[in-house]
């Protein structure tokens, strides 16, 4: 797919949003709210808790920083951003289905639940302000 789609001044100012975002919730999970996010993690994922919170907070930062800085992949990183909050979703489930609390917030089942329809909202963000929707569209004419 093409790279270099033209995007908007609106993109780019939500893709900047959104860059700044993951940086901070990959800092989050590696620091103040490290053990909050262990909640998120299902019980049937074959590693600890801890460590998959700790890679998905490098994971995050890094994602943050491409898109930030990355312009000519932008498309490309689109797609990979898109397809992390696609992976991490069930960790959202396993926390909404296990009544688990974290952030001070997430306290009620219908605060988890409503979270839950937040990350098609995340994708179509990230598809948007990167353009990749854009270049998908226009790889289909």
């Amino acid at each position: 797919m093409k790279s270099n789609v033209k995007t908007s001044l609106t993109q780019n100012i939500f893709r900047i949003v959104l860059a700044l975002s993951m940086v901070f919730a990959g800092c989050s999970h590696l620091t103040f709210y490290r053990i909050d996010f262990q909640a998120q993690v299902p019980d049937w994922v074959p590693l600890s808790k801890d460590l998959v919170v700790l890679l998905s907070g490098i994971v995050e930062i890094a994602l943050g920083l491409i898109l930030l800085f990355w312009k000519k992949q932008r498309v490309n990183i689109g797609w990979s951003l898109a397809l992390f909050f696609v992976l991490v979703f069930p960790g959202n489930v396993a926390q909404y289905l296990g009544e688990k609390d974290a952030f001070g917030t997430l306290n009620s089942d219908r605060s988890r639940l409503i979270r839950l329809f937040f990350q098609p909202v995340l994708i179509a963000w990230t598809l948007w302000s990167t353009g990749a929707w854009q270049s998908w569209r226009n790889s289909k004419k």
